[in-house]
């Protein structure tokens, strides 16, 4: 077996080129809103669905950074696949989180009786009134 040739740095610096150009067609109006006019030209079909899955869009992205990054076929297939999987943790970990996420609360629907049904039931007026 023998080792990968690509360095830490180009690594590091290749999921960051990766989750970069994703992100800015994912989610960025570009220079002049160029990307906003692209995403609108391209619709709901098979390449508007792409644009707007960030997941599905860093694999793509992610095939020619591997290329250029690694030397042979397996190590570029397996960078290919890192270099997306960083792209997307890095996502994760950048995304505008609700500010509201986990406050609302929703009871359960009940009477609106005080008291419950299985309650009412069991309930005897005393004998000492």
């Amino acid at each position: 077996m023998t080792m990968a040739t690509a360095s830490f740095e180009e690594l590091v610096v290749g999921a960051l080129c990766v989750w970069r150009v994703t992100h800015l067609f994912n989610a960025e109006d570009g220079p002049g809103r160029v990307l906003v006019r692209l995403r609108r030209r391209v619709g709901d079909g098979w390449a508007g669905q792409l644009l707007d899955c960030f997941y599905c869009l860093s694999l793509w992205v992610a095939a020619p950074a591997a290329w250029l990054i690694g030397s042979g076929w397996k190590e570029r297939l397996l960078l290919w696949l890192a270099l997306s999987g960083a792209a997307c943790l890095l996502e994760r970990l950048t995304r505008e989180r609700d500010p509201f996420a986990g406050l609302a609360y929703e009871e359960k629907q009940e009477d609106a009786h005080v008291l419950r049904q299985s309650e009412r039931a069991n309930f005897e007026p005393s004998a000492s009134r």
